[in-house]
């Protein structure tokens, strides 16, 4: 299985390589912040990863993401390679978007995963409760 899941913030605007139009795949590309587990000697780090994204992917990218904005991208590892104009064969890694998302809610950016709790007629607060699985067939 070649998955991989990332979570980060965009480092500048998705770069478009290319428009997506009748003949040609739309491809974009962006650079994900991803923290690395904080070590108290080193303090926190982060990773700089870049992604490429493909088609609808890409024309999401594009339009959607900006600076700063905080996106969850499950992606997959891409090996390829190549020979350079010295005539030497490079050989390349690629992580390519398979679908993303925003990371968290503009409206409550700390928060954003956590249902909010509804009131009942009285105003008081419960917590949001599946609802109750129908039964089909006999009883």
């Amino acid at each position: 299985m070649n998955r991989v899941i990332l979570s980060g913030r965009l480092t500048k605007k998705p770069e478009v390589l290319q428009e997506g139009d009748g003949t040609k795949i739309a491809v974009t590309r962006y650079i994900l912040a991803v923290p690395k587990r904080i070590v108290p000697e080193v303090g926190p780090k982060v990773d700089y990863i870049t992604v490429t994204a493909f088609g609808n992917e890409a024309t999401f990218a594009a339009r959607w993401f900006e600076t700063g904005t905080k996106v969850l991208v499950m992606a997959k590892i891409q090996t390829g390679s190549y020979t350079n104009k010295e005539g030497q064969k490079v050989y390349t890694t690629d992580i390519v978007a398979v679908e993303q998302e925003f990371g968290e809610n503009k409206a409550r950016p700390t928060d954003s995963f956590v249902p909010t709790p509804f009131k009942d007629d009285l105003d008081r607060e419960r917590p949001i409760e599946p609802p109750e699985p129908e039964r089909k067939g006999r009883r």
